[in-house]
């Protein structure tokens, strides 16, 4: 592995140094100065969050536990990293920088942060400062100038060779959690269990993670964000809806599959389902797509599935006008992703900032641009049976067209989610989930 990102790192950082050059041109600056953040401290307590580091800089280098550290570029030189080595014995220090990637860089180390201030340019008013309030000192303020900031995220979208490398391994490290955690569901365990198998097959811990695993059984599975973790197992698990991702230097994947538990037939067809419309809106990641129009069809073609399943009795179009489909389906079909599990600028018009409006009647799309090759994009259709939602359609002009004993049947289930990371390239999509389930 380390060969391989050692053969595309060099192209990598090149790709970096031209979009960054641009982008400081045009905000004006000398330098790009970027903290990799530091512990936040909890509220009246002397104990801190996990270290998160801040994107922008481990976009440059796969360090993603280097608190107090820098990057620090200007345009024709050798980029600079300020790394912090504290003494300290309450603590694991962190290892001096070691890898494929440590000769692209000058690296001066430091003991204390403040040491760190001394080794930044000197006008630092003509340098452009990303990060948060929390992650510089207080003799050094981020200014996230919009000029700068638009430029970089606008093209974070596109991915270069090293960066789907690793999304590639990140969703390696996924897939194996995931069929742990199925083998798990098979077992009865838990959704603590079923969590604490995904943990051990990935081999990271929560903090490590993407983003916080969503592990439900039987109605669990319809709310859309659970993270509660059960500690007891039901006394029949009917289904199981898990979506967790892994990372890899910095990259993550997101992952999300739904099971059926022993004799639960019916539920199993509808997954088949999902499963194969998934799989029709992944053959669409291809350069030109639009991703709302893309959107708009999904919630079409689930509602298809809806009516074939004898959910509904209105035709697909009906379903999708009137809203019935996202009672079904309420969140969007997916988003763009890499450093960061919901990337940047999912609705950026250009370089230059600007907006691509959401489609109405759908605001919880969280990515409007077209497709282009490079950008890694989540395709991740569902349909839930959520009390709240389907309560509202019962007082609906529609509501006769909705077989409500069917809809009560499948409430048991909680829903069903299905979700792949897939690559739009020049050509056919690579699908990064699928090909890495397929190597297990």
């Amino acid at each position: 592995m380390n060969d391989a990102l050692a053969a595309l790192y060099p192209q990598h950082l090149a790709t970096l140094r031209e979009r960054t050059d641009t982008a400081l041109a045009r905000g004006g600056f000398d330098h790009l100065v970027v903290p990799a953040g530091r512990p936040i401290t909890k509220f009246l307590d002397d104990q801190d969050y996990p270290f998160i580091a801040n994107p922008h800089f481990k976009h440059w280098l796969p360090l993603v536990d280097a608190p107090g550290s820098w990057l620090v570029y200007t345009p024709g030189e050798k980029p600079k990293l300020v790394f912090l080595q504290p003494r300290d014995y309450w603590h694991v220090v962190p290892e001096a920088p070691s890898g494929y990637w440590v000769d692209s860089f000058d690296i001066v180390i430091v003991r204390k942060p403040a040491d760190a201030i001394a080794e930044l340019p000197q006008s630092l008013a003509r340098s452009a400062i990303i990060g948060d309030q929390y992650c510089a000192l207080d003799e050094v303020c981020a200014n996230n100038p919009p000029a700068v900031v638009d430029h970089l995220h606008y093209h974070r979208a596109f991915k270069t060779p090293y960066e789907i490398a690793l999304m590639r391994e990140a969703s390696r490290r996924g897939t194996r959690g995931h069929r742990a955690a199925e083998q798990a569901f098979r077992n009865g365990e838990s959704e603590l269990g079923i969590h604490f198998a995904y943990l051990k097959a990935v081999g990271q811990i929560d903090a490590e993670l993407p983003y916080a695993s969503i592990v439900g059984l039987n109605e669990h599975g319809a709310v859309l964000h659970y993270t509660n973790f059960d500690r007891k197992a039901p006394a029949e698990s009917r289904s199981f809806l898990i979506d967790a991702g892994a990372s890899a230097s910095g990259y993550a994947s997101d992952i999300t599959r739904t099971y059926a538990g022993k004799n639960f037939g019916e539920f199993q067809a509808l997954i088949d389902s999902v499963d194969a419309a998934e799989q029709s809106f992944v053959s669409k990641v291809r350069a030109g797509q639009s991703y709302p129009e893309l959107h708009v069809h999904a919630h079409h073609a689930l509602a298809g599935v809806l009516r074939e399943h004898g959910f509904i009795r209105m035709s697909a179009e009906s379903a999708v006008e009137s809203g019935v489909s996202s009672a079904f389906f309420p969140h969007g079909l997916g988003h763009g992703i890499g450093l960061q599990v919901h990337d940047v600028a999912g609705f950026a018009a250009g370089e230059t900032g600007g907006t691509i409006a959401k489609p109405e009647g759908h605001p919880y799309l969280r990515l409007t641009r077209n497709l282009e090759a490079g950008m890694v994009v989540t395709i991740e259709p569902g349909i839930y049976f959520i009390d709240m939602l389907l309560a509202e359609l019962k007082n609906k002009p529609f509501a006769n067209d909705i077989d409500w004993a069917k809809v009560d049947a499948f409430r048991k289930y909680g829903g069903i989610r299905i979700e792949d990371d897939v690559v739009c390239t020049t050509g056919e999509p690579e699908n990064l989930t699928r090909d890495a389930f397929a190597l297990i």
